[in-house]
């Protein structure tokens, strides 16, 4: 059974730093098409960044901002979060799909597995 545990999330500051990580288990390690979604409570579950076949996308919101990347020999995930904003706050949730795509991988529909989330808090 897959399992997606997430790790690095805590207390920023405006303008601080945060990289979140995201580790796979109970499959082959692989080029499987990953990303990172973020949810604050009473609202949708928000697309932040993806890797896949194709490339890394990112949204609007967060582009310049944050980095994905990955370590496929250890099925890990990771995301590099810089200037944070107050409008960041939420939890964080890595998600995967069963195998490769060359789609953008920006629809939580397409994924088959994610994690628990962490959250991620920006304040003064």
């Amino acid at each position: 059974q897959v399992q997606l545990v997430e790790t690095g999330g805590g207390l920023v500051q405006p303008g601080g730093s945060l990289r979140l990580s995201c580790a796979a288990s109970g499959r082959t390690p692989g080029g499987y098409a990953m990303g990172w979604f973020r949810q604050v409570l009473g609202k949708e579950r928000e697309f932040v960044a993806s890797i896949t076949w194709s490339g890394t996308y990112y949204a609007d919101s967060v582009k310049g901002r944050f980095t994905i990347s990955r370590d496929s020999a250890k099925d890990s995930l990771y995301l590099q979060m810089n200037r944070l904003e107050a409008e960041d706050t939420a939890v964080y949730i890595c998600a995967s799909q069963e195998g490769p795509t060359f789609g953008r991988g920006d629809s939580w529909a397409e994924y088959q597995f994610w994690g628990q989330g962490t959250q991620v808090t920006v304040s003064s």
